[in-house]
């Protein structure tokens, strides 16, 4: 199957070694990916541990899964990297009245012992 996020290679070259546990994105722009797809498998728990430490409190993994299945996630495109830390992105999606749907967002990432965090995004036009 080819990957959510839409980086051109499968799903297991891709997006599912880090969903596995089996590697950790080795940078933000990778993490984001990861994230789109974890919306589109869906896979809250992967949602919620990929979550900066700090702000798990204002997410739970039901929402976050539920979030994936009621929206068919269809694409992903990244605008840009403003730097190593920050990533903006428009993640395509049609939700569950059918309508499709633009998320325009720029992401902010930590890195914490080698590991890359989602911390908080700012939505965009």
């Amino acid at each position: 199957m080819d990957c959510p996020c839409c980086s051109g290679k499968s799903y297991e070259e891709c997006c599912q070694p880090y969903h596995s546990g089996e590697k950790h994105a080795p940078t933000a722009e990778a993490l984001m990916r990861s994230r789109f797809s974890a919306f589109a498998i869906p896979n809250g728990k992967y949602l919620m541990e990929t979550t900066y430490p700090a702000k798990r409190k204002l997410h739970n993994i039901e929402d976050l899964q539920e979030w994936g299945e009621i929206n068919e996630w269809t694409k992903l495109e990244i605008i840009g990297k403003p730097s190593v830390s920050k990533v903006e992105f428009k993640a395509f999606y049609t939700d569950e009245d059918g309508h499709k749907q633009i998320h325009h967002e720029l992401s902010k990432f930590k890195m914490i012992q080698n590991r890359w965090f989602y911390v908080s995004g700012e939505f965009l036009e």
